[in-house]
């Protein structure tokens, strides 16, 4: 196995990982992400507030897609939980 198959290896590993912290910490990311919006809203004194509205709520989303959250009968998010839930 040369350096990059190994490379790509822990590439998916870390982005396996990522995704399943994502979906177990997904309240608290999206609150993070609110709080940030709020802070930048109101250092900007609302000028930009619909954009960063549209901002937040994408950036929301996009840890929905990303996350990997882990079906009830997994229990430990493990493999058999891989896959968007309905």
């Amino acid at each position: 196995m040369g350096l990059m198959d190994n490379l790509k290896g822990k590439a998916e590993e870390l982005k396996d990982k990522a995704s399943e912290f994502a979906g177990k910490h997904s309240d608290q990311i999206e609150k993070a992400v609110d709080k940030a919006g709020d802070a930048i809203d109101k250092a900007t004194k609302g000028k930009y507030s619909d954009k960063i509205e549209q901002g937040t709520g994408k950036a929301k989303g996009a840890v929905g897609d990303f996350a990997h959250k882990p079906k009830p009968e997994d229990g430990d998010g493990g493999p058999e939980g891989q896959g968007p839930q309905a």
